[in-house]
């Protein structure tokens, strides 16, 4: 049985009184990809940015290899995030930066690696391991959407971290491009051995490569188990969610 790398105990969080997560427990097991899925506005970007420290949990406990990450003050913090990389869902590149640098930033904060060409060849492997090589010079606003999430992508995995969190990865893009982001979840999982948890509406690709799914509903997690097992649970909600996402996708059930 898989190592659990991340255990998010009983944790709370509201904005006034919107109550978002109301005592989610999960464990993310190390080496595997994990899946939240639930409808929009049930937390699940929430969950991610607690459990990167973004956001803090009004109560509750998240672990890190044991070590709890909402105690912790922010030199702790920023050490902990060197293992954790963030994909976010519009990849949030700096705009006022070239892709090279957007890539070299987490390098030289993070790590403290210097201008040269140690650096330089760093985001070049980087670019070529996200299919874009090349593409150093351009800025953001000369890239796809389907570019954009790959330098995006490039930047999170930079550091070598231990765990990767996607947050939407494939909303926006087409089927094709959107499985070509699957594609290097898949890679980033199986041949950088790093821990994915993805969120996503996309059903069909959860089923194609996550190897655990968790339901978020009414601010708890109310399934979590093997696609295989999600797809014959009884759950009603879960369900009903996984009828009605295949439905949208045009994908088959089976």
């Amino acid at each position: 049985m898989a190592e659990t790398i991340v255990k998010v105990r009983n944790v709370f969080k509201s904005f006034g009184e919107h109550k978002i997560l109301n005592g989610v427990d999960l464990d993310i097991e190390e080496g595997r990809i994990t899946a939240v899925i639930g409808k929009s506005g049930t937390g699940k970007s929430v969950l991610l940015k607690n459990i990167i420290g973004i956001m803090k949990p009004d109560k509750g406990e998240i672990f890190f290899r044991d070590k709890d990450i909402v105690k912790m003050n922010k030199e702790e913090l920023l050490e902990i995030r060197k293992n954790i990389g963030y994909l976010f869902q519009d990849a949030a590149l700096f705009d006022f930066m070239s892709v090279e640098d957007n890539i070299k930033f987490p390098l030289v904060e993070q790590l403290g690696m210097k201008e040269g060409k140690e650096l330089s060849g760093r985001v070049a492997e980087l670019l070529e391991l996200v299919g874009l090589p090349g593409t150093e010079k351009k800025f953001p606003s000369e890239l796809s959407g389907g570019m954009r999430k790959r330098v995006g992508l490039a930047r999170a995995i930079a550091v070598k971290p231990k765990i990767v969190l996607f947050d939407e990865p494939t909303t926006g893009l087409d089927p094709i491009l959107a499985e070509s982001i699957d594609e290097l979840i898949d890679m980033v999982n199986k041949e950088l051995n790093m821990t994915c948890v993805v969120i996503s509406h996309d059903i069909a690709s959860v089923f194609r490569h996550a190897d655990k799914i968790a339901l978020l509903y009414d601010g708890v997690i109310q399934f979590c188990g093997k696609p295989d097992e999600a797809y014959a649970s009884e759950h009603e909600v879960l369900r009903h969610f996984i009828s009605n996402s295949f439905r949208k996708f045009g994908a088959e059930t089976r």
